[in-house]
């Protein structure tokens, strides 16, 4: 397809656009949620749904009722609770293709395999423990656990399940068994160490990394993650947030340079802020989510191993998560809001998901944080199929994406539509440098959403790689991509100067012998120049 027309159908798709109130745009298929991205100037836009919402899954379709089925190998009494209640975290083990569900409401893991049918439940844990034992099972049953992650270790080749046991104030390290329970290896509790000043431990998530590092969010600790050795001694704090740098902590700064020491204890302290959520892809950058609505510094970290931020603001890179504007398109609540970050996943393909518990909306970027995809929201009905009430944790297995619900106590599967496999391979090539093999892809994209920037953006960089830099000029135009149209710009001309070179010599030679010639007619009075001329 020609620059001209993609040029036409994009101003056509704009002017529909327009014409259409944010309040009544329809919803793409039968979703409860109106799918959109934002353009250039940062406004919201009609998109089509990446993704579609398959099934919903509760206790009765995890088979939870055999918990009261005497015959059955999970069979635990005849009043077990078979539903789920106030579920905190969902964890996918990508190796074995499982689901872990940190079901917190009743003190419980559930563990599920990929369609979902139970593989397991675990109240607690066994072996050497003083913390909440049962008399009669001898386990050391959790409660509230609200974090769940699980691994391979590379030390023994064991399955490794960490669990952020809110409640017994401890994070436990445990490994599966042949006997499909869970063994204790170790606890970890409140740092006795002089840095850790918090008067109380409550770990409301956990991972690991591949040294079997440990980093607890705990709740009420702002200074980052509690990190623990594999041997379980502290280790410090990692990753704090920034203190948001706002006109009234710039007023204030200046304020306690000048101020007394009575009025100094008077102020309110400016710490940062403590973050919600995190996830560790396979290279071992930490990703983190900050759920407070005015951070907007830290909303989503990627951190080193140093606990460096590689997506720092202040590098001059800009990076923002969730929504840019208002609540325009909420068709539920239609106001104002704050963002709250929730949750995020980072699959295999390096996307992000960040979960927006505020609107329910699950925000999907690539590897470089451009927005890939919006989805989901959040409802007022309580049986509305697909949308969220307290939406707690995102997933990812595949193409697919899950949400648990603590309110509604169900997993929402949402599943890619034909666009957003088209957009996920277009993404994946151009996150490769392969930008000229995703062509094909960002063409299909274009053809079912002619307002997506980020296919124009790939397009450019495709006629940028052939040397086709006019092309290029004119993709980068219509994303509004200023570096890159500037890049494009410098070997435009870079090109047109060597194309023609010998010909702007011969002009710029033959401009100069006839100025030779001139001066040299005037000198002979063959040319005569007034005065005004020679002025």
């Amino acid at each position: 397809m020609s620059i001209r027309k993609k040029m036409k159908r994009i101003l056509t798709l704009a002017l529909t656009a327009s014409l259409c109130s944010v309040m009544t745009i329809t919803a793409f298929a039968d979703e409860p949620y109106n799918s959109y991205s934002y353009d250039a100037w940062e406004e919201p836009i009609p998109s089509q749904s990446a993704y579609r919402i398959t099934e919903t899954i509760t206790g009765e379709e995890i088979g939870l009722a055999q918990l009261r089925d005497p015959s059955s190998p999970y069979f635990v009494s005849e009043d077990a609770v078979i539903t789920l209640s106030g579920a905190k975290d969902l964890f996918c083990d990508d190796d074995a293709r499982e689901f872990w569900i940190a079901d917190t409401g009743n003190n419980r893991i559930i563990r599920v395999n990929e369609d979902f049918k139970l593989r397991g439940v675990y109240y607690g844990v066994s072996g050497n423990s003083e913390i909440n034992v049962d008399a009669e099972t001898g386990l050391s049953n959790f409660q509230d656990p609200m974090g769940i992650y699980v691994k391979t270790s590379a030390y023994t080749n064991e399955k490794i399940v960490y669990i952020a046991d809110n409640k017994n104030a401890r994070v436990v390290k445990a490994k599966l068994t042949v006997q499909n329970t869970l063994e204790l290896i170790l606890e970890y509790t409140k740092p006795e160490e002089a840095l850790y000043t918090q008067s109380t431990f409550l770990p409301s998530k956990v991972i690991a990394d591949n040294a079997e590092n440990v980093y607890a969010v705990v709740t009420s600790v702002n200074t980052g993650a509690v990190q623990f050795s594999r041997d379980g001694s502290f280790t410090g704090f990692y990753g704090a947030n920034r203190v948001e740098v706002t006109a009234k902590v710039i007023a204030q700064t200046i304020w306690r340079k000048f101020a007394s020491n009575a009025q100094i204890n008077a102020m309110e302290r400016n710490v940062p802020s403590e973050y919600n959520n995190f996830d560790i892809d396979r290279e071992g950058f930490i990703y983190t989510v900050t759920e407070k609505g005015n951070t907007s510094t830290d909303a989503v970290k990627k951190l080193n191993s140093a606990g460096y931020n590689i997506w720092n603001n202040n590098t001059g890179n800009e990076y923002k998560f969730g929504d840019i504007t208002d609540a325009v398109w909420d068709s539920v609540q239609n106001k104002k809001h704050n963002i709250m970050l929730t949750d995020i996943v980072v699959d295999r393909q390096g996307r992000m998901n960040v979960l927006d518990f505020e609107t329910g909306r699950v925000f999907q970027y690539d590897k470089n944080a451009n927005l890939i995809c919006i989805f989901g929201t959040k409802t007022s009905t309580a049986d509305q199929r697909g949308s969220f009430s307290q939406p707690n944790a995102v997933e990812t297995l595949g193409e697919n994406v899950y949400v648990i619900d603590g309110a509604k106590n169900d997993i929402t599967v949402f599943t890619t539509t034909t666009f957003g496999q088209q957009v996920h391979k277009a993404v994946e090539l151009y996150d490769e440098g392969k930008y000229v093999e995703a062509v094909p892809y960002w063409n299909n994209v274009l053809d079912r959403d002619g307002l997506y920037t980020l296919a124009y953006v790939g397009m450019g960089k495709a006629s940028l790689n052939q040397e086709r830099y006019n092309e290029a000029l004119d993709y980068f135009k219509l994303a509004y991509d200023r570096d890159d149209y500037d890049k494009a710009f410098k070997y435009a001309r870079e090109d047109f100067l060597r194309d023609h070179f010998t010909a702007i010599i011969i002009i710029i030679a033959v401009l100069i012998i006839l100025l030779i010639v001139r001066k040299i007619l005037i000198n002979k009075g063959i040319i005569v120049i007034h005065e005004r001329e020679r002025i």
